[in-house]
């Protein structure tokens, strides 16, 4: 059967550590993982926030229920399912968010740090290839860069940020195997990157994340 589309308006949510002002000299814009909410991912970064560090974390546009059709709420940034139009949608998203806060703060006067965590980091590494922000620092956490880049506009673009990959050693969705894969990879298409290990599962470790000096 046909299928057709229609573009319209839509309310995002994000949320913040820190205060948005002209004080600010370091923005996180953080990706959260499949079944988050934002207000649940910022809570990772509380190690980072300082009076003059400001943390964002997007939430994805698609909510659902985690069990079932009642309790707990996450979000996802996309399926499988008309996956090119979600991933169109979260990068105007992320757009709007950026030039929103740099319509406050000087961008010239901030360092920006990117980061995705788990299914955030396609996220993090579509924006920031397809978008229009100019991010300082990409950090990747428990994620690969996604394969389907286009390699001859974006691995430019990749290598002109600091690349840091993060992985835990006991990280229960990355193998050994996959990790090794996913490294020989980024060396095959010319991705400049920074391996961080650290002892720990699937999640944000906040002495790694103090660790990276960003």
């Amino acid at each position: 059967m046909p299928e057709h589309y229609l573009e319209i308006p839509k309310t995002a949510r994000y949320s913040t550590l820190g205060t948005l002002n002209k004080e600010i000299k370091k923005v996180w814009i953080v990706c959260h993982g499949y079944g988050y909410l934002s207000n649940r991912f910022i809570r990772s970064f509380e190690r980072i926030n300082t009076n003059q560090v400001l943390v964002v974390a997007p939430e994805g546009l698609h909510r659902y229920y985690l069990n079932g059709f009642s309790g707990k709420v996450g979000a996802s940034w996309m399926t499988k399912e008309d996956r090119l139009n979600d991933i169109k949608d979260y990068v105007v998203f992320l757009d709007t968010l950026y030039d929103h806060l740099f319509s406050i703060m000087c961008r010239e006067n901030v360092t920006l740090n990117v980061l995705g965590f788990s299914q955030g980091t396609a996220t993090a590494c579509r924006w920031l290839c397809q978008g229009k922000a100019r991010a300082d620092n990409l950090v990747l956490w428990g994620g690969p860069v996604p394969e389907d880049i286009s390699f001859e506009r974006d691995v430019p673009i990749l290598n002109r940020l600091n690349l840091q990959l993060v992985i835990g050693k006991e990280d229960e969705f990355i193998s050994e195997e996959n990790l090794q894969d996913h490294l020989t990879f980024l060396d095959e298409v010319l991705i400049k990157y920074k391996l961080v290990r650290y002892s720990g599962k699937h999640n944000i470790d906040p002495e790694t994340l103090g660790s990276l000096n960003l």
